[in-house]
């Protein structure tokens, strides 16, 4: 992949979670290469602790958010799907969690060092080439649903705001609305394809089930022809478990997943919109100081009491550079928002259309292959007597 298309010189960067170890904790590690001068070496491989990765985001958070930038979010925590890896449990369930952790921690990494603006930040050059990092402390906010939660918060002291915001430019009232319309939609569409996985795991144990018992029947059957026709279709009926069981996968790690970031990144676009909304506050908090400030005056004045009447002037010169600082800052939040959410519905329209490609794709190789099942078996069914 490459940074973005306004950037003139392009550069190589690939980045890349495998190889998940477990020493007391799980460590993930990231080989990276690139041909940033930045970096101190073309290519370098580091091992990492998720609560390095939580850790990460809590720190470009701090620094990027009120900025209005939109920081990626990491993977949420799970407590069961942990659980059992570290008690040591080998069934298919563990395996498809740590992988499916090993997958959303990459994209996440990847999301990070492909946005222009943190690829600059020293946290984030030294995540991916320093050897140890100092354990991550307080992030316990971000496991499980802590990220929804620290976005509900943000949301709510703004709807303790002391002003109503009279939104000046259009362009942002309606980009809220859509991302509030589309995350909606997107976790409707996620709660569907989470019971589609269901069934599709639960029809490839009814065909496994349909399959042993063919095969009795088989087993049992005098007629040789009849007998070799169901211990053929018994053979058949065991692909298929294994056709369902990878079409889940599919549904889950191509559609699902996908689906799931971006209900977490829409939570990080409102966050942008919310930092901006926070700086407009600012600037009208300070307007109403201002404007106190100057009635101090005009009483000072009235009063004729020149004694206090310096303090009133100095007072008024602080309020006034702090509303032209707060106002630039508005201004300059409100273009970084703009850009930034530009920037995502960009890779937002690359990420779903390279995903239901391939979704698409597995689907029709499954067919394909059904297909070739059932050619392979109809001689069969055609030769019993």
């Amino acid at each position: 992949m490459q940074l973005e298309e306004e950037v003139e010189d392009k550069f190589e960067l690939n980045i890349s979670i495998t190889n998940p170890e477990k020493v007391g904790e799980f460590h993930y590690i990231s080989p990276f290469s690139t041909t940033l001068p930045m970096f101190r070496s073309k290519t370098f491989t580091v091992r990492r602790r998720f609560s390095d990765f939580l850790g990460l985001y809590e720190k470009l958070s701090d620094k990027h958010t009120p900025n209005g930038y939109i920081v990626p979010p990491p993977p949420e925590k799970s407590i069961m799907g942990m659980t059992k890896v570290k008690v040591g449990k080998e069934d298919n369930s563990s395996a498809e969690f740590v992988e499916r952790r090993r997958a959303a921690l990459e994209r996440y990494l990847q999301r990070v060092v492909f946005h222009p603006s943190l690829l600059q930040d020293p946290d984030v050059r030294e995540f991916l080439e320093r050897d140890d990092m100092p354990r991550a402390h307080n992030t316990q906010a971000l496991s499980g649903a802590g990220f929804l939660k620290m976005i509900n918060r943000a949301t709510d002291s703004l709807s303790k705001m002391t002003i109503k915001m009279n939104e000046s430019d259009v362009w942002f009232e309606e980009k809220l609305q859509e991302v509030e319309a589309e995350d909606q939609q997107l976790r409707k569409l996620h709660i569907m394809v989470d019971s589609l996985v269901g069934h599709r795991k639960e029809l490839s144990v009814n065909t496994g089930g349909f399959a042993k018992s063919v095969a009795m029947l088989g087993s049992s059957e005098d007629n040789t022809a009849l007998s070799r026709a169901l211990s053929q279709l018994a053979e058949v009926e065991d692909k298929m478990e294994q056709l369902h069981q990878e079409q889940a996968a599919s549904d889950s790690f191509c559609f699902a997943e996908l689906l799931a970031d971006y209900i977490r990144l829409l939570g990080s676009v409102r966050a942008s919109f919310d930092q901006r909304m926070k700086t407009w506050q600012r600037w009208q908090d300070a307007q109403n100081m201002l404007q106190k400030k100057r009635e101090t005056e005009a009483k000072l004045l009235w009063a004729n009491k020149p004694d206090k009447l310096q303090q009133a002037k100095d007072d008024i010169t602080e309020w006034e550079a702090k509303v032209t600082q707060y106002e630039r800052d508005f201004d300059r939040v409100s273009a970084t928002v703009r850009k930034e959410v530009l920037r995502f519905e960009k890779e937002k329209a690359c990420d779903f259309k390279k995903q239901i490609i391939k979704y698409l794709e597995s689907l029709l190789q499954s067919q394909q292959q059904l297909i070739k099942y059932w050619e392979a078996f109809l001689p069969e069914a055609k030769a019993i007597a």
